[in-house]
This record gives structure tokens, sequence and C-alpha cells, in this order.
């Protein structure tokens, strides 16, 4: 996801050369921002009720599939459509701009209202010490490798191609690879879930674990 966080702004840029329409329109991007992100989280509850955690897992990186090839598609093919577009006082630029803050905004309220309670849900069923290594693993090494690998990515596409506008056919497979990559881990992650889950409720239906509450409730 983090290839087209890098792109977008690089055609906002071009699309608002302008300080001042550059800080409207960003000003307009975080307002948008703030309201998906509360209409998400009202929606992510009923899609935890609803679907469950595997579907609410899967919904980010839909989202990000959806929205970036139409980003890419606009900025590769964008001149296609330019005579078209022309008619409703529209550039292929400009809507690769618009198209690209929706996929933002989208992306980004999936992540506060969906992905992020995604991830802490799926530390339930492991004991005290798997969590730990987990939250560990996920927190110390897997967030900051993520955004240091971005950075790479970037200065790499940089050096080699002069300029992030001139990479960006190689950042749509880029981003495609990692979202397919995302899906696949999210649906295996979605059968491990449901089964640890089944367990953990059958352990704590036992008669063991009933009388274990019961102990422990009484020397309270």
């Amino acid at each position: 996801a983090i290839q087209l966080f890098i792109a977008s702004p690089v055609h906002r840029s071009q699309a608002f050369p302008d300080p001042s329409a550059y800080s409207a329109f960003m000003g307009s991007f975080s307002s948008a921002t703030g309201v998906a992100t509360l209409a998400m989280m009202l929606f992510g509850r009923f899609v935890f009720r609803k679907w469950g955690w595997g579907t609410a897992a899967m919904i980010t990186p839909a989202v990000l599939l959806g929205t970036g090839v139409a980003f890419f598609a606009l900025c590769l093919t964008g001149n296609t459509f330019a005579p078209l577009l022309s008619t409703v006082g529209l550039t292929p630029l400009m809507l690769a701009v618009f198209v690209g803050a929706a996929q933002n905004i989208v992306s980004k309220a999936a992540k506060y209202s969906l992905f992020d309670p995604c991830k802490e849900m799926a530390y339930i069923p492991l004991d005290a010490e798997e969590k730990t290594k987990g939250k560990a693993a996920v927190d110390v090494i897997g967030g900051p490798l993520g955004k240091s690998g971005g950075s790479l990515v970037q200065q790499l596409l940089i050096f080699g191609f002069g300029s992030l506008a001139a990479s960006t056919p190689y950042l749509a497979v880029i981003l495609g690879g990692i979202i397919f990559a995302w899906m696949g881990a999210a649906r295996s992650l979605s059968g491990q879930f449901d089964a640890a889950m089944q367990q953990q409720q059958a352990a704590e239906g036992s008669p063991e674990a009933a009388a274990d509450t019961s102990a422990k409730a009484k020397a309270r």
C-alpha cells in the first residue's frame, strides 16, 4: 500500500502547482478522511457481527486493489480518455489525483476501522507468551520493516528511473504483488483464527474449564 502513498503526492503536486490551491486541496482531503473513518468505524461493527473476522480482514486489501487499479490505469493510459474527459472539464492528471485521493481516504478509513481491530483480535486465541511474542514481532519488527522497505523501494526507483513519475508502471506491479500476498495471508490466517477460536470456546465449555473458573471465583 505504501506505493500508492508514494505515487499520489507526486501527481498532486503536478496538478496543484500553486501552494494555496494545494493547501486547500489537502485541507479538504484531511476533512474527508475524518468523515470516512467515522463512517467506516460504524460500518466495521456491522461487518464483524455479520460476516466475521475473515471478511473484515479482506476488505482493506480489496479496497486497495480496486482503487489502485483505477489510479494506475489513469496514470498509464489517461491520454486515451483525454478527449472524453475534456468534455466535463477534467484532465487525465486531475482525475488521477481525485482517484488517488479517494484511494488514500478509503484505505486509511479501512485501516483504522477494520485492519487495526483485526490485527488486535488475532491475538485473542493465543496464550500469554504467544501474545507477547506476536505483538513484539508485529510492532517492533513488522511495522518499522514495512516503512523502511517502502523508503528503500522509493530510493531505488528514483535512482533507477530518475523520478517516481517515470517509475509508475513498476510501482503498479509492486503494489499488485504486495496486495495479492496480503490477501493470501489474510485468507490463511482467517482459517487458523477460526480454528483457534473454536478450540478456545470448546476448552472454556469443558467441565475442567468450568471447575477451574469456579475455583478461581471462590479464591476471590
